[in-house]
Formats: C-alpha cells, sequence, structure tokens
C-alpha cells in the first residue's frame, strides 16, 4: 500500500512561488554585474613627463627617470601604474578634439575630420584651413562608443570636459552622444576658473558676470572652497556608487578639466613647490598635476570599499602633449627630454600617458582572464588614442556597426606586455590648421622612422617641406635627416600621403586660389 504523498499547504506554495519570483528577478541584475566596468580617465594637456611615474626607457627597456619626474608627485599614477600596464610610445593627436572624438569614435582625426580643437563661437580653421573640415564635431546620429555600450546595458556616465562640438550644436551636449549623464560637460575646452569662490565662472553671489567659458552643472560647490578638480571627482564617485547600488555596469568617462591654463593653483597642495625654483604659472601647473592625482586615488579606493575593483578596467591617458608653463615651444624644455608641446610637430607634441589596469588584480577573476594585463609592466611598442575604441567594445561583447570604419586595432596582446609581432607600427597626424605652436603640417610615423610635411615651409620647418627623424638613434629630434636619407624621406612620405588619401583628409587651401594644397613627394 503506498503512502499518500501529502501537498504543499497554500502558505507554503505562495512562499516559493514568491521566491522563485525574486530568484527570476535577480537573475539579469546579477547578469549586469558581472559584466565588466569601464573607466577612462582623461588628462587634459598632461604630457608623458607630467608624472613622477617614468614612462621613458633605456636602451635596456628599462624605465629611466628624468628630472621632470622628481618635479611633480603622482603617488597614485604610481600606484596605478605597479596594476597594470603602462605605454611609453602611446600617441595622440597634438590638441584636444581629436583626440576626443577619436576615442569616442575609433577613428584618426583625418577620417572623422575635427582636426583641429573647436572653438565654441567661431569657425577656427585658420586662414588657410580646410573649408570642409569637421568644426561641428559628433552628432546625434554618429556611431560613439558611448551610445554603443549603452545600447549593451551600460549606464553611460560622463563628468567634466566635453569639447565635442561647439556651442548650440548636437555635439555640446554629451548626452545627445550616448551619454546618460552629463555633469561639467559642454562645449568649452578650457574652465572660467578653477575656484569654487568664483563659482568656476558662472555668475552668481559675489561673481557679477558669466564667463563664455563657465563649467555648468556645478552650482552646490558655487561659493565654497571646493576646487574643480575636488568637485568633479565627488561627482564621479556619486555617479559610480549610484551604479553600484543599482547593480548596473557603467562606463566612465571622467574628463579632468586639469590640467589646461588657467593654471590657477591648488591650493591643497601649493606648499608642495613653493621652494622648487619653477616659475609661479609652473608651480601652479604642478598643482593641477597633483590635484589630479589625488582624484585618481580617490576613485581608486571607492572601487575597492563598493567591492568592485576587481570588475573594473581602468585606463589612464592624456589628450595631448604637455603644456607646462616652462620654455620654449619647440625646443626640449617643458616634456625634456622629448622635443616640442602640445600643438607642436615633435614628440612633446603627441606622447602621453597611458596606463592600462584591472583597478584591483586578480588572475583568478573571469574579466581578467578575458582580458590579461601585465602588473608593473612598460610596454615600449606604438599605440593609439584610436585603439581604445575596439578595445573596450571588444571587453563589453559590443561589436561596432558593419558600416563603421575603425581605425584602431585592439590592445589585448600588447596588454600582456609582450609584442605583437602582426601590429602595424604607424601613427598619422593630421593638422591643416592655423594658428597654433606649429601651423599647416601632417606627420607620419612608421616603426622607428617619422616625417613632418609642413605645407608652408618657415623657420619653423628649417625652411623646407620636410623633416625626417630616426627615434631610435635620435630620440630627442635633434637631427634632420630629409637631406642626408632621400630613400626612407621617399618611403614616409609615400606612406603618409597613401594614408591621408586612404581616410580622406582634407587639406590647407592655397593662399590665391584657394585650392586644396596636399602634400608633395620629394
Amino acid at each position: 500500500m503506498k503512502t499518500p504523498t501529502s501537498s504543499p499547504s497554500p502558505r507554503v506554495l505562495a512562499a516559493l512561488l514568491t521566491l522563485l519570483a525574486l530568484t527570476t528577478l535577480a537573475l539579469p541584475a546579477r547578469a549586469a554585474q558581472t559584466r565588466p566596468n569601464i573607466i577612462i580617465m582623461l588628462i587634459d594637456d598632461m604630457g608623458v613627463m607630467d608624472t613622477s611615474v617614468p614612462f621613458l626607457t633605456d636602451a635596456s627597456g628599462q624605465p629611466k627617470r628624468y628630472p621632470l619626474n622628481d618635479y611633480c608627485r603622482t603617488p597614485n599614477m604610481e600606484r596605478l601604474a605597479a596594476r597594470g600596464i603602462r605605454f611609453n610610445n602611446f600617441c595622440a593627436m597634438s590638441v584636444c578634439s581629436p583626440t576626443r572624438i577619436s576615442i569616442m569614435t575609433g577613428q584618426n582625426a583625418a577620417r572623422h575630420r575635427t582636426t583641429n580643437w573647436i572653438s565654441p563661437d567661431n569657425n577656427n580653421a585658420g586662414p588657410n584651413g580646410p573649408p570642409q573640415w569637421n568644426w561641428q564635431g559628433l552628432k546625434k546620429g554618429d556611431v560613439t562608443l558611448p551610445r554603443l555600450l549603452q545600447t549593451g546595458g551600460y549606464r553611460t556616465i560622463h563628468v567634466g570636459k566635453g569639447h565635442f562640438g561647439p556651442r548650440q550644436s548636437e555635439g555640446a551636449d554629451p548626452k545627445n552622444i550616448g551619454f546618460d549623464i552629463n555633469v561639467g560637460g559642454g562645449s568649452i575646452g578650457a574652465p572660467a576658473s578653477y575656484y569654487g569662490m568664483q563659482n568656476y565662472g558662472n555668475a552668481g553671489g559675489k561673481v557679477a558676470k558669466q564667463s563664455p567659458a563657465a563649467v555648468p552643472h556645478l552650482e552646490k560647490y558655487h561659493g565654497t572652497d571646493t576646487f574643480l578638480t575636488e568637485a568633479l571627482t565627488l561627482e564621479a564617485k556619486s555617479h559610480v556608487a549610484a551604479a553600484v547600488k543599482d547593480d548596473k555596469p557603467f562606463f566612465l568617462y571622467f574628463a579632468h578639466y586639469a590640467v589646461h591654463a588657467p593654471f590657477n593653483s591648488d591650493p591643497r597642495f601649493a606648499a608642495h613647490y613653493q621652494n622648487s625654483g619653477k616659475p609661479a604659472q609652473a608651480q601652479a601647473f604642478a598643482t593641477l598635476i597633483e590635484g589630479m592625482d589625488k582624484s585618481l586615488g580617490d576613485l581608486l579606493d571607492q572601487l575597492d570599499q563598493l567591492g568592485v575593483a576587481e570588475n573594473t578596467l581602468f585606463i589612464f591617458l592624456g589628450d595631448n602633449g604637455s603644456d607646462a608653463p616652462l620654455g620654449h615651444q619647440h625646443e626640449v624644455a617643458c616634456a625634456e627630454p622629448l622635443r616640442g608641446r602640445k600643438g607642436s610637430h615633435y614628440e612633446g607634441g603627441m606622447r602621453v600617458p597611458f596606463i592600462a589596469a584591472w583597478a584591483k588584480p586578480d588572475a583568478n577573476h573571469a574579466q581578467q582572464k578575458r582580458l590579461p594585463i601585465a602588473a608593473g609592466a612598460i610596454q615600449r611598442q606604438q599605440a593609439a588614442v584610436y585603439d581604445l575604441f575596439p578595445t573596450v567594445l571588444a571587453l563589453a561583447d559590443k561589436p561596432a556597426p558593419p558600416g563603421h570604419v575603425v581605425d584602431g586595432t585592439r590592445l589585448d596582446s600588447l596588454f600582456t606586455g609582450k609584442r605583437d609581432g602582426t601590429r602595424d607600427e604607424v601613427f598619422l597626424m593630421h593638422y591643416p590648421h592655423a594658428p597654433h605652436r606649429t601651423d599647416y603640417f601632417t606627420t607620419y610615423r612608421n616603426a622607428d622612422w617619422k616625417v613632418i610635411y609642413h605645407y608652408f615651409p618657415s623657420k619653423v620647418s628649417e625652411d623646407s617641406h620636410y623633416q625626417l627623424f630616426n627615434l631610435a638613434t635620435d630620440p630627442f629630434e635633434q637631427k634632420n635627416l630629409a637631406t642626408a636619407e632621400p630613400a626612407h624621406l621617399h618611403r614616409l612620405m609615400q606612406g603618409l600621403i597613401t594614408g591621408l588619401e586612404k581616410q580622406g583628409a582634407v587639406y590647407p587651401v592655397d593662399k590665391d586660389s584657394r585650392a586644396p594644397l596636399k602634400p608633395k613627394l620629394p
């Protein structure tokens, strides 16, 4: 005789159904938490030498310190570099907006055609600049990194400088290009003031006049002693905490206005430099660097406290070469030992710091197994800002649309610290504008060789269209080989011309006929 099977009571059955429903509802949240968080921290006008972390190496590949490494104080960059890999040949465009749009699109500036910084109110092509250049910047319909991550379920957070389009354009508001949240971003390229007591340039209280370069969205800090870098850090941390609380994977694009001029001294750090012997403006610049570094440390601490550091990829970089107020723009000075600075055609104008790390390394973590990053390593192989786009999208399992051309290539293999022999070591930087530190030029790097083409020869170009350097034997660009090495000059110029044509570049125009001026083979 079988024993009757007892049925659960209605109360027990209801409890079981409720538990099942809650478990089912919780699955998407847990799945969301398994997707990696991604932070890109972009520092304005920070060159590769504006840090206590030595990026340059000696002949054996070991880090080599120079005097500027002992002037700047960046302990949290040191902390991040120890957790991941830093690149000593990472290239950006020589001014800001082109780099920012390259990060957003994965395209070289020659292709997306925002080849100059974007003036908020006036088309700044220059007297002989290309009429067809993309002054309007990004638009609502453009394929962008935040838009793709947004459609993939990420909360996309923009904090800091935008500079993706002029005032009243679609790109002036980062929300139009795929960000769910925007704090501080607009058309401006530099803040009116870093000081909360000056409302960051906004009218109100003791500030009578609104500046066209006022930083938006920070009213809660107006009239306080909160330095702009700190205010943006507090906002970034707030939105990261909210995303974690809501079980949302997040993409934080944290683009500090620092260390761009005006060189307002950050009083929290001024005493560290008052006996340095450097000019007052250079001391103020150093305080901006140290304030940025504190921001980095505060964010790393928060990721640890929230328990998401192991699942967060952290990418740190500058947007163009240094603009430290030290020395002549075309000499070995503000980026010593590199020659030049922001806006120039030398390496000091386009070599930037780059560090990639998991915020807390754990070799057994699932996401870190997918994208292993060597700790404490230096990668000497060349890479560029447009490589971030495919790298981040691959990690997020979100491919770019088939019709969108991507100039960048994934950095996965370089992150391991090994050399990738399949990778092209080419960097094309096109600046068909004036006025700036250097006017109307294109540079082309292929492995150790670099050529610069000057559309209007001048004293800056040694009265020639061509400058040629071998960066292996002359890393600080002291010996122009254009005359001595005609075969290399011809080969490099052919690569430069082909690259510009392939990317659909626009060119400076003749002063009289207004016809496009394309580079000439020697």
